[in-house]
């Protein structure tokens, strides 16, 4: 499986990857496991902000969902060498910028789910947490962190 064609076939494409923003690494391999530390969403503009419930609806969170997935996959690629090392998500967790009374995380999260399973197939389903949180770093909207088994 071409994991690259299948973003572009999506209609994707992948960011550069983002650097640390600390003494921590994006990346890590343990085994067949890798571990992604969480990234913030952003796109071409920079960061995704502001909070679920105050000003910011599902549909901006499930874009920003997306765009955090991108940039995992992005780390990925440079980690790895290609994705096609991905055999599949094992876990994803979800954090979502949010009023107290924003219930609706997991639609928001589903931006990132959705894209997984239509880029990797059944390989990219995953177990998934979906948290409101009351402040991300630089106001994101959205922050994911990801496992992945490889090959």
């Amino acid at each position: 499986m071409n994991v690259e064609k299948a973003i572009l076939d999506a209609g994707y494409q992948l960011p550069s990857p983002p650097a640390a923003g600390g003494n921590y690494v994006p990346a890590k391999t343990v085994g067949k496991l890798v571990y992604l530390s969480g990234v913030i969403s952003s796109d071409s503009n920079g960061v995704i902000t502001g909070r679920a419930g105050d000003g910011r609806g599902i549909e901006e969170g499930y874009a920003a969902a997306q765009a955090c997935v991108l940039s995992h996959l992005a780390v990925l690629r440079q980690h790895l060498g290609s994705l096609d090392a991905v055999k599949s998500i094992v876990s994803v967790n979800g954090y979502v910028n949010a009023v107290p009374d924003f219930a609706d995380s997991p639609k928001v999260i589903n931006g990132a789910s959705d894209l997984l399973v239509k880029v990797f197939g059944e390989a990219g389903k995953h177990v998934r947490a979906a948290i409101g949180v009351s402040a991300l770093p630089r106001n994101a909207l959205v922050e994911l962190q990801m496992v992945v088994e490889i090959e």
